[in-house]
């Protein structure tokens, strides 16, 4: 976590990004399939990763001899291709997927294998011409297609703007009779190779599938092209646009870094562009304490100074900043804690959390740095805490990963629920890292009520149409 930690603090740009698509738009946009970001990053599974996600089909115990007459594993062919040609392995595996079903297939056939990537083989070509049985078989297949792509494709991108079918970002042209208009290199490659609508629809559907996963409320995504962080809430990414804001609010250890294209799946919700705690005033006059996604009006200038707030504090705003939150119970001068406190009985140690004249139990050491990092801890007599009602115990943030210590289970908090992760492979998915994982007691994991399981498996319902090269 220290790498992604440095990434946040080093690279976060706090702005909102214009989406590529409208939130009332099909998924599917012709014009930009897949992020260069995403075609262009060979690190993003290593090959032990490869390796664990071929275990849906039948290449995980797939081997061949590759190009350099080398016995190797069909992961291993994959993870060399990518690094040789500098081109993301998820990218690699979607069009093995799209063009042969290999990945999923349990029992692929020799013909499958022998054109893994359909490369070489046109529309009107057959299989048995003399001038492409060069690269026939698995591992030719994997990496002439990868040479091609990278040294005749995004080479001619580069030097001169566009493919050897004349295809490149900003120039239109005709796919199966529709114009398209390819936004960035890695759409322009796709065209190059599959100059079909529906073939690359496939590959969006089947990207998304494995590597576009919807992401759960309370979830922090970080994009890796701009290094902007977005919070995931109830289907919409809320850009988070100040550092004062976002380390008021979260936790730098539950950031995951995605791709652009995995972030513009979801329509633009609200900013966070104000600290927790931040003090707004309205055209009107009225004040408010912003407390999570909640405003809080003063009802009087005593209760406002009663409290010990400072008036040099006040920020005025307009009415469009104030309206992304929700108007909560009002401070007066008998509000205590309106801004919340941790307080320690002195006698038997247990800390609480004040707010709103209620003392909320926290229950273990990790829940408190969890939620209430750096916060300052204040010794009280347990005649000072008996004397507020209890209220509910405090439970982890929305995106945390949790798990009872010793125990192989781990849980993805999510709305206040714990959503078990079903395998590594969907743990691995989703970008996690064990680093990220807050080992706790039992009670603590079992605050939050089980909710449904996380997995990266398809609908059972839902068809993915494959296109097979003939």
């Amino acid at each position: 976590m220290k790498k992604l930690s440095y990434l946040v603090l080093a690279a976060m740009v706090f702005s909102v990004p214009s989406p590529i698509f409208a939130a009332d738009e099909v998924l599917f946009n012709p014009d930009f399939l897949l992020s260069d970001a995403d075609l262009l990053d060979p690190d993003s599974m290593s090959l032990t990763d490869i390796s664990r996600f071929l275990t849906r089909g039948g290449l995980a115990s797939y081997t061949d001899e590759d190009v350099d007459g080398v016995e190797r594993t069909a992961g291993e062919i994959i993870w060399n291709a990518a690094q040789e040609f500098e081109l993301s392995p998820k990218f690699l595996l979607t069009l093995l997927q799209r063009e042969q079903s290999l990945v999923e297939d349990p029992t692929p056939s020799d013909d499958q294998l022998a054109w893994a990537m359909g490369y070489a083989v046109c529309d009107d070509c057959s299989k048995s011409d003399p001038r492409i049985q060069k690269f026939k078989g698995f591992a030719s297949q994997v990496h002439y297609a990868s040479e091609r792509i990278r040294e005749s494709y995004l080479t001619d991108l580069e030097n001169r703007g566009y493919t050897e079918t004349g295809v490149g970002p900003g120039i239109e042209v005709t796919i199966d009779n529709t114009t398209v208009t390819p936004v960035n290199f890695a759409t322009s490659s796709l065209y190059t190779y599959t100059p079909h609508l529906h073939g690359n629809e496939n590959f969006v559907t089947i990207w998304e599938r494995w590597f576009g996963q919807e992401y759960l409320t309370g979830s922090l995504l970080q994009d890796k092209d701009t290094g902007g962080i977005w919070l995931i809430q109830y289907g919409e990414r809320r850009p988070i646009t100040s550092r004062a804001a976002f380390f008021s609010r979260f936790n730098v250890n539950s950031v995951v870094a995605v791709s652009g294209t995995t972030l513009e799946q979801y329509p633009i919700g609200d900013a966070i562009s104000f600290p927790n705690y931040s003090l707004l005033r309205s055209p009107g006059g009225t004040v408010y304490l912003l407390v999570d996604d909640t405003r809080r009006g003063f009802t009087s200038q005593e209760a406002f100074r009663s409290l010990g707030f400072n008036p040099d504090e006040i920020v005025d705003v307009s009415w469009d900043d104030l309206n992304v939150y929700t108007e909560a119970t009002p401070i007066s001068v008998e509000t205590v804690y309106p801004q919340g406190a941790l307080l320690q009985d002195n006698t038997t140690g247990g800390v609480f959390y004040v707010e709103n004249g209620e003392k909320h139990p926290i229950v273990s050491r990790e829940i408190l740095a969890n939620r209430f990092e750096n916060q300052t801890i204040v010794p009280v007599d347990p005649e000072n805490l008996d004397s507020y009602p209890r209220g509910d115990e405090v439970g982890f943030a929305d995106g945390t990963l949790i798990g009872v210590t010793g125990s192989p289970d781990i849980f993805v908090v999510s709305e206040g629920n714990r959503r078990p992760i079903i395998d590594e492979v969907t743990f691995f998915t989703y970008g996690w890292s064990f680093d990220q994982v807050v080992w706790t007691n039992e009670r603590s994991v079992l605050l939050h009520p089980l909710g449904e399981p996380v997995s990266t498996d398809l609908d059972e319902n839902a068809e993915v149409e494959i296109a097979v090269t003939e």
